[in-house]
């Protein structure tokens, strides 16, 4: 039996316990229902219950969701769409979102999947500041795709907002 405040009452029955926890107007509330003897804990469960959403809501609050982004090119890319993509891609990275890099192949383009590997390896060369390689090119059918993570980064100061203004 342990008290509301965390003091241990002792080994006891269960209705001295229960009649105990009547007087402070508190709940009995089972903490090791499998243990021999139970223990047994005075609380004020309402009390508890909010308490443990209020956390878990802020726990939720502070957690950021990794979403997959997809980049889709095709061998015969131009250079400036090629770095339009590329600016797409470490955007996507620098907001902690995996990426996932697409060069589909059309009719003959099958022939060089080589090309589409360099341009898959290109694209990993430039985005390197921002994250890593996960997964290597790999050949699937008419596509070849590859994944990037981004780089663990440490959230700095300024970008949290000052509530001392």
């Amino acid at each position: 039996m342990i008290d509301e405040d965390g003091s241990q009452l002792g080994i006891m029955s269960s209705q001295e316990a229960f009649k105990i926890a009547v007087e402070k107007e508190l709940d009995l509330v089972k903490i090791a229902p499998t243990s021999n003897p139970p223990v047994c804990k005075i609380m004020d469960y309402g009390k508890y219950r909010f308490e443990q959403a209020k956390r878990d809501k802020e726990a939720r609050r502070h957690q950021h969701i990794v979403e997959v982004k997809e980049i889709r090119m095709s061998p015969s890319i131009g250079i400036n769409d090629f770095n339009v993509k590329l600016n797409h891609g470490q955007k996507f990275l620098k907001e902690g979102d995996r990426l996932k890099i697409t060069v589909r192949f059309r009719g003959r383009e099958m022939a060089h999947t080589d090309i589409g590997e360099k341009l898959l390896k290109n694209f990993a060369e430039q985005c390197t500041e921002y994250g890593t390689v996960d997964k290597n090119p790999k050949l699937e059918g008419r596509h070849m795709s590859m994944f990037l993570t981004p780089k663990a980064t440490k959230q700095s100061n300024q970008d949290k907002p000052d509530s001392s203004k």
